[in-house]
């Protein structure tokens, strides 16, 4: 924008411009850093402060936690954020004492994949983006209080993130309790004989190796051989979540593979019930309460064991919804990762094998391994695909159906998944349409167990309908209708000891290893003997060594047989290192992994609290007054929690399990972080691309007869994200140039409902700009800066409009309907700039109503209307209710059904009252004309029918 001054400007030098809106910007942004405007006291600890604004109503805003990108912000980031900071700025004027802040999650991938290409340390990169971001985001105003922010990568924060892992490593989920316990508990139940030992050893017989097993199995975090999503093109393994529905990485999009690899897992099942339960007592959005249900998958039936021929301590157990079908299992299919499958293959094949069973292999072995590396290569949901192709090899063993006594066969097949129940499936036919098409291909048999409708044939029937072929000596189902049937069937298997009801989840535990450097060192050694021991929190943080080399090694892309080597691996003198744990100095082996980027924004609500705290996670008193549990909020947490909905599953869950362990523990007063969750809308731009499919720089196209054109070339639009690479982001800094921070929070706050997706449209902005030059009008005379109100009562006509302005804006503030909100002042603003002369209540009314929105303008009139302290602080106005009743309403006078006359009446006229107007009426007399009346139907204030005679 040029800096000469226009015509308008030298003719009114005091006028309300984008140069005097930086001017008033900048001035009251470092106003507010000197005078720690928005400083938010604790009761108690380092950060207590003003007893009677602690004494207030508190209200915790948060936004989900910004990863600093190196280009910066565009104008769709800051969204959330403004509409955080005027509902955090409207409850400070209605007098909470409100907590509001922002911290960076900024370890993660994009530093590294950086820090690889230039040999920058991450660090440094990771840090000046900080300071970039910081700087954008100061520029429009956010009422942060900069006292409790922090980053994820600063050792004083994950310390407490390596001490948040030790509590879980030294906790276990007691089923009974329903609740974590420390782990030493467990210890001691075991030392005492109070819990079994499996195989009825003793404590004391066992060794350091047999002990750490046999914990490793409750602990809640714990390391496990186990199958895992491996990503070669990445090096690094990715937790379910993090692997797209087709099977690629989130990040970088390459095939992901299924390998066993031994790696740090969270024992998230264990909360699977609660996590499920506990919704119900959240305020937040059904969708993403429905999407977290089915990501757990809480599925009700039954536990089933088949006892594996010629196998006697051998067993396949199923997880089944249908434990009705029972009768009608003629197969049996293990997933190809499954651990029984190496030790039921026999050495030849038994006699009685198809040879549609054997994909012509020589062995079982030799079958069962090919089959295995070509179910490697796919992806779950090329394996999950339906189709009738379906494909499996027999694994030369049989099982037995514990309810018919028949021999089945076992296979191997590409369409069940480890990821799902126990890896194993009993294959029903008749009421299954994949298994209807396995036993098509293979050559097995079909047994229905439910009536199908008469005139069905020709695939499997998964309807309603009464029990059939489903009968033994000891077990009658036939006749049953399902819901009997499961109950009879379950009954049964308990009473034999083969079987049990259950309930069966999706959720799978939670992969916590990654194989790179930018992370959080886990605080875990091994010894000689690989048994993990953890570090004492003295020794915390475990801060990351310096490297040379910051790729954790990568392979081809498709190339599933590679496992991961880490960057932290190859520094040996940190690997290796002597410590005293208690029983001398010996040689321990750091863990060489590190903890994903999702480890330091599950708790960071929590530091918000008590950011400078050394010596404990986070203050009692603190985390009481903060998140405790309240009337409206029995599970506690954040009070309003504002982010996108793309973190339904990952990071709300994850945040959601730490919560219950540290509440378990007893570190925390609230089972769950976030009582109020809000999903922000997405500010869209127009992508414009050439005939390449290239995109090109959107700014530079020009509309012609509506057509678009690049350099000449038409081109196509259409409405997508914003985005750096798509050529069409805007960033906050250009519109704060051109017309001030101010307008910018106003357009994006006006642009429509804060949940929904809105387009940009630069041209548009100018409208929130001539509303703060109207308001600056309304105060300030442009050619001399005197402020031109009056102390003179407004009419009452203008007070009725402020008050309802007042009333409707607050309600809008408190409900985040700013763009309504916004609508209203505009009302208001305009009615005012028709006075002759503006009241001093209305402009400083004006003013108020304003200020969550447009804090810095409202600062500034604020003073200049001879208020010393800062409009942040100042109280919302309150609407007078006697000015929120319409001073009169339009009645309509029906005669016949047809209007005869209109009458202005008090709202509060009674139906008596209003018949005797209406019937007084010249208009009303003149249309009956002398006649009778037989019925007159009142409905004050609005409306009389009179039914003539």
């Amino acid at each position: 924008m040029s800096e000469t001054p226009t015509a308008a400007e030298v003719a009114a030098p005091h006028r309300y411009t984008a140069a005097l809106a930086a001017d008033i910007e900048a001035r009251w942004q470092d106003f507010w850093d000197a005078n720690g405007t928005y400083a938010a006291p604790n009761p108690s600890g380092e950060l207590a402060g003003d007893e009677a604004v602690v004494a207030r109503p508190k209200k915790f805003i948060m936004d989900m936690f910004p990863y600093p990108s190196g280009a910066g912000l565009h104008v769709g980031h800051p969204l959330g954020y403004i509409a955080t900071d005027v509902y955090a700025r409207y409850h400070r004027m209605t007098g909470h004492n409100v907590l509001h802040t922002l911290g960076f999650d900024a370890f993660g991938l994009p530093a590294e994949q950086y820090a690889v290409q230039t040999g920058t340390h991450p660090r440094v990169s990771t840090e000046a983006n900080i300071e970039n971001m910081k700087a954008q985001l100061r520029r429009l105003g956010l009422g942060h209080d900069k006292r409790r922010s922090f980053a994820t990568i600063e050792p004083e924060y994950y310390k407490w993130t390596q001490w948040i892992f030790l509590q879980i490593f030294n906790s276990w989920y007691d089923p009974e309790a329903k609740k974590a316990r420390p782990i030493a508990e467990l210890v001691a139940e075991f030392e005492g004989g109070r819990r079994e030992i499996p195989g009825g050893r003793a404590w004391s017989e066992l060794n350091a190796v047999e002990r750490d097993e046999l914990l490793g199995g409750y602990r809640l975090a714990y390391a496990s051989d186990a199958p895992v999503n491996w990503c070669p093109g990445l090096g690094t393994v990715l937790a379910n979540e993090e692997v797209t529905a087709d099977g690629r990485s989130e990040r970088g999009n390459f095939p992901v593979f299924k390998s066993k690899l031994r790696q740090w897992n969270m024992r998230i099942t264990a909360y699977a019930d609660r996590l499920i339960d506990d919704l119900d007592a959240l305020d937040w959005p059904e969708a993403i309460k429905l999407q977290q249900r089915n990501w757990i998958g809480r599925s009700e039936g039954a536990r089933v064991d088949f006892q594996v021929d010629g196998h006697e301590a051998r067993k396949i157990t199923v997880f089944t919804t249908r434990p009705d079908t029972l009768f009608g299992a003629t197969y049996m299919v293990l997933a190809p990762e499954h651990d029984l499958i190496d030790t039921i293959v026999p050495a030849e094949w038994p006699e009685g094998t198809k040879d549609v069973w054997t994909a012509g292999a020589g062995t079982p072995a030799e079958a069962v391994a090919a089959y295995r590396k070509q179910a490697q290569s796919k992806t779950d949901v090329e394996r999950q695909t339906e189709g009738k192709d379906k494909t499996g090899v027999f694994t030369g063993a049989y099982a037995l159906n514990p309810v018919t006594g028949e021999r089945v066969p076992v296979f191997v097949a590409d369409y069940v998944l480890m990821g799902y129940g126990t890896g194993a499936i009993m294959a029903v036919p008749g009421q299954d349409e994949r298994d209807w098409e396995f036993a098509t291909v293979f050559e097995l048999p079909i047994v229905r167990t439910v009536q199908p409708p008469e005139g069905w044939e020709g695939e499997a029937y998964n309807g309603q309908g009464p029990a059939i072929n489903s009968a033994n000596a000891e077990l009658d189902l036939n006749g049953m209708q399902i819901d009997e049937a499961k109950r009879t069937v379950i009954a049964h298997l308990e009473a034999r000891g083969i079987g049990e009801g259950t309930i069966n989840f999706r959720l799978r535990d939670w992969l916590f290893s990654r194989q790179r450097y930018w992370g959080e060192p886990f605080p875990i050694v091994y010894d000689e003997n690989g048994v993990a021991h953890a570090l004492p929190e003295s020794m915390l943080p475990l801060e990351l060594p310096e490297v040379d080399d910051y790729t954790p090694r990568t392979f081809d892309a498709d190339d599933a047989d590679t496992s991961p080597e880490t960057p932290l691996s190859r520094n040996q003198d940190w690997v290796n290192v002597e410590l005293d744990l208690g029983d001398g100095p010996k040689t321990y082996r750091r863990e060489t992994n590190t903890m994903p980027n999702w480890a330091g924004s599950c708790w960071y609500e929590l530091r918000y609290l008590d950011p400078r705290n050394d010596e404990q996670l986070v203050s009692a008193d603190a985390e009481r007054y903060w998140m405790g549990p309240r009337e409206g909020q029995p599970l506690g947490g954040v009070d309003l929690y504002v982010g996108g909905a793309e973190h339904a599953v990952l990071h709300l869950l994850y945040a959601r399990f730490w919560s219950k362990v540290l509440f378990d523990l007893g570190h925390i007063s609230s089972a769950e972080p976030f009582h109020k969750l809000y999903n922000q809308g997405m500010i869209q731009a127009y992508v414009y691309r050439d005939a390449r499919g290239i995109a090109v720089p959107a700014a530079e196209v020009e509309e012609q007869g509506g057509a678009f054109y690049y350099e000449g070339g038409k081109v196509s639009r259409l409405l997508g994200k914003m985005g750096k690479s798509l050529k069409n982001a805007v960033t906050p800094d250009e519109i704060c140039v051109e017309y001030g921070a101010d307008t910018l929070r106003l357009y994006e706050m006006a642009m429509g409902p804060l949940d929904v997706s809105r387009p940009w449209d630069t041209r548009a902005v100018v409208g929130q700009y001539r509303l703060l030059q109207r308001l600056w009008r309304n105060v300030v005379d442009e050619n001399t800066g005197e402020v031109t109100v009056v102390d003179a009562a407004p009419d009452e006509a203008t007070q009725r409009a402020l008050h309802k302005a007042i009333d409707g804006v607050g309600q809008d503030m408190a409900n985040l309907r700013f763009n309504t909100a916004i609508a209203k002042v505009t009302e208001l603003n305009n009615l005012v700039t028709k006075l002759p002369e503006v009241p001093r209540t209305v402009a400083e009314g004006l003013v108020l109503l304003i200020a969550p929105l447009a804090p810095h303008i409202a600062e500034e009139l604020w003073r200049k209307l001879g208020h010393e302290g800062s409009v942040v602080h100042a109280d919302f106005p309150a609407a007078d209710p006697a000015y929120l009743v319409d001073e009169a309403v339009t009645c309509v006078v029906q005669i016949k059904g047809k209007v005869k006359a209109r009458l202005e009446v008090a709202p509060s006229i009674s139906d008596e009252e209003l018949e005797k107007v209406a019937l007084a009426d010249p208009a009303v007399v003149a249309a009956l004309g002398g006649a009778g009346i037989r019925k007159v139907i009142v409905r004050a204030p609005k409306l009389v029918n009179i039914v003539p005679a």
